[in-house]
């Protein structure tokens, strides 16, 4: 009975996390003599509140999806993504390319193209940090955060030059964006909603990485990895390998998440010159919503959703109640330190009951025999 409760406290650790962080935020809310009840109300509302609300919560879910689902796989694998920004950026970049120069080809053919084109960069792009991981032993946090600063500013580079839109090239600002790519390459949407085909591509996605990990030899040997990498190693596994392998998924699916951005809701690359101009962040809250769903493919889904809700919400909230747009970045700021603090305890508690259940298993130490005599004369 003792384990089960604590395997239900554990799968509610992140929702025990947000709402925590929802208290903190509404004692915010009250120094700003701001009703918390109406600021949720609003937040609530403005995320599922219509049917048009939950489509573009869905939207916003939609990139985050993508990003946690490589995540899921990273983490399995033991090595920590935080490259998803720069990821994102080159698969954007390399779908925007394809949909900007084959103009003639079919609509089809272009959006598939410009997808697998996205998930091959953004898998080149998250490979780079994983051979060196794997084989120089760099520490793969420096080497994702270093390629997201080179990423933005190759998008920066491409995005005042080469790939500037020509309108904005005989402009004297020069807004730096790429051309609007054609009707035709748009992803399909569900009128009169923004919400697109990219939504269920991340869903039917998220079955196939549970496959992959828990259904697939593939899947095994990476776990396995992440798990006990000198276990793997005696076991036959290469692990360098596995190790490059898991990196480059994570950043695959970063770069598709980039790629369906492009051709779902922007039409083209713009930035503001960071890289969060044109990502929405989605690269680093897409790892909090893999924590959010115990790095589980499927319990992403809903984590993603909420996330996105959040995002959307907060927005609605804003404009509802009058509170500051920093205020909002600093609920979602807390939501994502305390889901993160959580799966954090949540680990330790895992280490402390493993630890507890060693020593009632392990069997007492005998009496030496001298030790016996000496007790059987006294």
């Amino acid at each position: 009975m003792r384990s089960r409760l604590d395997s239900l406290f554990d799968a509610l650790l992140p929702v025990i996390a947000t709402l925590a962080a929802l208290i903190v935020g509404a004692v915010m809310l009250l120094f700003l003599k701001v009703n918390p009840i109406d600021a949720y109300k609003a937040l609530w509302i403005g995320a599922f509140g219509s049917s048009n609300a939950f489509a573009e919560t869905l939207v916003k879910a939609t990139p985050l999806l993508l990003v946690a689902l490589g995540i899921c796989i990273s983490f399995r694998g033991d090595v920590i993504n935080i490259g998803g920004e720069g990821q994102m950026i080159i698969g954007a970049l390399m779908a925007t390319w394809i949909g900007l120069t084959f103009t003639d080809s079919p609509g089809w053919l272009v959006i598939t193209s410009a997808l697998l084109a996205g998930f091959v960069g953004g898998a080149i792009w998250g490979g780079i940090p994983g051979l060196l991981k794997a084989y120089f032993n760099v520490n793969e946090i420096l080497s994702t955060v270093m390629m997201n600063a080179i990423a933005v500013q190759l998008m920066n580079f491409l995005l005042r030059g080469p790939m500037i839109d020509p309108l904005q090239a005989q402009n004297a600002s020069k807004i730096p964006q790429t051309a609007r790519l054609l009707d035709a390459f748009h992803l399909p949407r569900l009128v009169p909603t923004r919400l697109h085909l990219g939504a269920l591509i991340a869903v039917v996605l998220a079955v196939l990485v549970y496959i992959l990990l828990w259904r697939t030899t593939l899947g095994y040997r990476i776990r396995a990895v992440g798990q006990n990498p000198h276990a793997s190693r005696y076991a036959g596994i290469k692990v360098p390998r596995y190790v490059v392998l898991a990196l480059l998924l994570s950043g695959a699916f970063a770069g598709l998440a980039g790629a369906v951005q492009v051709y779902g809701v922007n039409y083209r690359v713009i930035t503001d010159g960071s890289a969060s101009g044109f990502t929405g962040s989605a690269g680093f809250n897409g790892i909090v919503a893999a924590l959010f769903g115990q790095l589980h493919p499927i319990w992403s889904i809903p984590a993603s959703i909420l996330f996105g809700a959040l995002l959307v919400g907060a927005n609605s909230m804003q404009r509802a109640v009058q509170i500051p747009s920093a205020l909002v970045t600093a609920l979602n700021g807390l939501v994502v330190v305390f889901v993160v603090s959580s799966e954090i305890w949540r680990r330790n508690r895992q280490k402390h009951r493993l630890a507890a259940a060693k020593e009632d298993e392990a069997p007492s130490k005998p009496i030496p025999p001298k030790v016996r005599t000496e007790e059987a004369k006294q």
